[in-house]
């Protein structure tokens, strides 16, 4: 199980703070101070920490009070900002490296239910069939309704080997339906290749961890050497790619770019102001590229999409992304527990803000499913004529193996293909 990893600047702070001393404290602030401060919210929330410590039906901790009202304020921000207990926080930490234990699912929360926003490539939700933008509303026959998302990622935990039921609702379907899935060591290879015709290749990048630039840096070697140096061009799918660190993103699309702004963001604080340009070597500057995207597609995925969509690097095709525009830091904190706040927004070289809009392809692809017509085939060639010559060659006796066409293994990439092949031919 991964949580929803963001954009990550690494950052340091330490807070301390004791609501029984709230009150004293701000009203000791608010004589040095000539701003504002809450002090009637103050008050309310020390009344109401010391009802609950009197009043509640059961004895309640003040450390688990304490956490609760964090998580609470948290929460209240936006779906990104959340308190990171120890377990979460290694959790995190596990999930930038690429290898933890789960189910291999990005989540959020949406309405009270567990939103898949994308299923990892070759995890147990994958191989199952978990599907972008599937709500689970059950695990394990107990409803998610309400329940806290880090509650809910500790369900989803287990022993490896164990199995989950998961009750699932995808939009157009025909209603609830179940899924039980095996937990498992989850090692994610995030950088895959292969050569989908002669001279044109394929990269699939899964997720943005801390060492994807360098792994899209091998897979491009190993595409060139492929093609004896002569790659006409390149896909880049970045479908259900749930993003990851931002460093990674810049490498990404620095491998593609020679010149010119990547990506840049603004917030309150000073140093949550960055630019990020692109250097003058790029791995693959000339080739045509087609960059493939839809709903799973966020965050640093959308970054790479919307720096090479500005400068005209590639032509963007699938469906319009997740739009997660904003950056997230880890403020690590005392005990082995993090806040991870939402503390800027990441804007496109052009201006543009993605948040809750996403990055709209150049070449919109619906989903369709791809099947062959069957029938008779009435057209006729030369071939079918009794008594037709025929090349002279003599024909081999090797069985031939039918391999499944692209476009009924992957109908969006077979589109991206044909694109590629047409602006290979433009380009020469």
């Amino acid at each position: 199980m991964i949580r929803k990893i963001s954009l990550l600047i690494p950052f340091s702070l330490l807070i301390g703070f004791s609501p029984i001393q709230a009150e004293e404290q701000i009203k000791a602030d608010a004589t040095t101070s000539s701003s504002n401060l809450p002090l009637d919210e103050i008050r309310t929330f020390t009344e109401v920490f010391r009802k609950i410590k009197n009043d509640y039906v059961e004895e309640v901790d003040d450390k688990t009070l304490l956490e609760n009202a964090i998580r609470g304020m948290l929460a209240g921000l936006d779906p990104h900002s959340n308190y990171l207990d120890s377990k979460a926080y290694q959790g995190l930490q596990e999930g930038t490296t690429g290898e933890f234990g789960g189910l291999g699912i990005e989540v959020g929360m949406e309405n009270g239910y567990v939103k898949i926003i994308s299923p990892i490539d070759d995890t147990p939700a994958q191989r199952a069939g978990i599907q972008a933008g599937d709500l689970i509303i059950k695990m394990d026959n107990t409803p998610v309704k309400g329940m806290d998302l880090n509650d809910a990622i500790k369900l989803m935990r287990g022993k490896v080997g164990t199995n989950i039921n998961l009750t699932i609702v995808r939009e157009g379907g025909d209603g609830p339906f179940d899924v039980v899935l095996t937990r498992d060591i989850i090692t994610v290879k995030s950088v895959k290749s292969r050569t989908l015709e002669p001279g044109y290749g394929y990269l699939r990048i899964s997720s943005f961890q801390s060492h994807t630039g360098d792994d899209l840096l091998k897979g491009l070697s190993k595409l060139k050497k492929e093609n004896g140096d002569k790659l006409k061009g390149l896909v880049l799918d970045l479908r259900n790619n749930p993003g990851g660190l931002l460093g990674a993103a810049v490498a990404v699309s620095d491998s593609f770019l020679t010149e010119g702004l990547i990506v840049y963001t603004q917030g309150r604080l000073e140093n949550s102001e960055i630019r990020f340009n692109a250097k003058p070597t790029a791995s693959f500057p000339k080739a045509p590229l087609v960059v493939l995207v839809n709903g799973g597609s966020a965050s640093a995925s959308e970054i790479v999409a919307g720096a090479l969509q500005d400068h005209r690097r590639a032509v963007i095709m699938g469906t319009p992304t997740f739009g997660k525009g904003s950056v997230q830091t880890v403020l690590p904190m005392k005990n082995d527990v993090a806040v991870k706040l939402t503390t800027a927004r990441y804007y496109t070289p052009s201006g543009r803000s993605i948040q809750a809009e996403g990055i709209q392809p150049d070449v919109l692809i619906e989903r369709l499913r791809f099947e062959e017509r069957t029938g008779p085939n009435l057209q006729i060639k030369e071939r079918d004529l009794s008594g037709h010559l025929t090349q002279g060659d003599e024909e081999k006796n090797q069985k031939s193996v039918k391999k499944e066409p692209l476009a009924k293994q992957d109908y969006e990439l077979y589109e991206a293909l044909n694109m590629l092949k047409g602006l290979a031919l433009l380009k020469k």
